[in-house]
């Protein structure tokens, strides 16, 4: 009899959930601050997505939602979600999320492959899985920078973010309980020729109006310096005993001549243009390893290596060596001399497919 009771928790939670009705509540309209973020994520994903895919893309953000975290899962109907957490550092390190169906993330993952989105596995594996996730890290990356614009140029990075593939009992944001309430932001995305997909922005209600707050105290107009009342026993300026002197005449307006503007038309260009930016990394060291080739052996293997002993391994003489930057591959090259050192002179540079690849290693 005892185990058909409810602890305190699912009591609260159910309370809770009765409080919304059990349906999501608006949190503000398109021009609320809640919606302007809104719109700055829907922005980021539809600029990255666009120059993945190199189509036209268009981005409908809809309006904020509030409701209980604890129903999220089941709005995706069942399904396996792709849920990409992270931290804000800026923002007292509040959790948020981004959640997309295990569909749009294998979608995202082969655009980020090159591909074309059309042909897609059944279902993710660990190789998608590193796709998708550098793909969502491009649209937060970009969705973060311009809600730093709308505070003022507040740094806002995201720290500790992975993604992973959910199904069952899930929670979008681990440090939250289930009968909490979180704000959703959700944008749809429809690319052309391939089709539209859906991602949803979560944050905990809390952390939501805190940053509606800021953003609202930054958009608010400065106020305006009342002008000084002039005193009723001023004196009065004497009038002259000529007429007093006409207005000066106001220029007749010049004819403008208008007319729509000429440009040169843009080519397509052959590679993505660094960003600005990027100069403020440049000093930052990395290593730089030249991999001739791997093998497998055990353990017992291993231990009776000694001195003499060969190695085969699993590259053919000849092939061109791997080039590692932090241990991820990103060129390959032969091995050269140079004054009696080696070298390797570059001659491929892999592609982003081979780089996506390299990151499982």
């Amino acid at each position: 009899m005892m185990d058909d009771l409810l602890s305190q928790d699912e009591i609260n939670a159910l309370l809770q959930g009765a409080a919304l009705g059990g349906a999501p509540e608006p949190a503000g309209g398109p021009a609320s601050p809640l919606g302007e973020i809104g719109s700055l994520f829907a922005e980021a994903s539809g600029n990255v997505m666009g120059m993945l895919a190199g189509r036209d893309v268009s981005c409908v953000p809809q309006d904020p939602l509030r409701l209980v975290q604890g129903d999220l899962p089941g709005r995706f109907g069942g399904d396996r979600v792709l849920a990409f957490r992270f931290r804000c550092d800026g923002l007292h390190d509040a959790p948020m999320a981004v959640l997309l169906s295990e569909r749009t993330g294998l979608l995202l993952a082969d655009l980020m492959m090159g591909g074309d989105g059309k042909e897609l596995p059944s279902e993710s594996n660990d190789l998608y899985l590193s796709a998708s996730q550098e793909g969502l890290s491009q649209i937060v990356g970009a969705a973060l920078t311009g809600l730093s614009g709308l505070l003022g140029g507040k740094r806002l990075v995201p720290a500790d973010a992975v993604a992973t593939l959910e199904e069952g009992s899930w929670l979008p944001l681990r440090g939250l309980g289930a009968g909490e309430r979180v704000v959703c932001l959700a944008v749809d995305v429809a690319i052309d020729q391939v089709g539209s997909v859906a991602l949803s922005f979560v944050m905990g209600e809390k952390d939501a109006f805190a940053l509606a707050d800021d953003v609202t105290a930054r958009m608010a107009p400065p106020p305006v310096a009342p002008q000084p009342a002039r005193s009723a026993s001023a004196p009065s300026v004497p009038s002259s005993s000529g007429p007093a002197p006409a207005a000066p005449r106001r220029p007749e307006p010049q004819p403008v001549d208008v007319r729509p503007a000429q440009f040169a038309p843009l080519s397509q260009a052959e590679e993505i243009v660094a960003p600005g930016n990027l100069d403020l990394i440049l000093d930052i060291p990395v290593t730089v390893t030249v991999e001739l080739g791997r093998t497998s052996r055990t353990i017992g293997e291993v231990l009776g290596l000694g001195p003499g002993s060969v190695l085969e391994l699993e590259k053919m003489a000849g092939e061109p060596v791997d080039v590692l930057v932090n241990g991820k591959l990103v060129a390959r090259g032969e091995v050269v001399v140079i004054d009696e050192s080696f070298g390797v002179r570059i001659s491929e540079i892999v592609s982003k497919a081979e780089r996506i690849r390299s990151i499982g290693r």
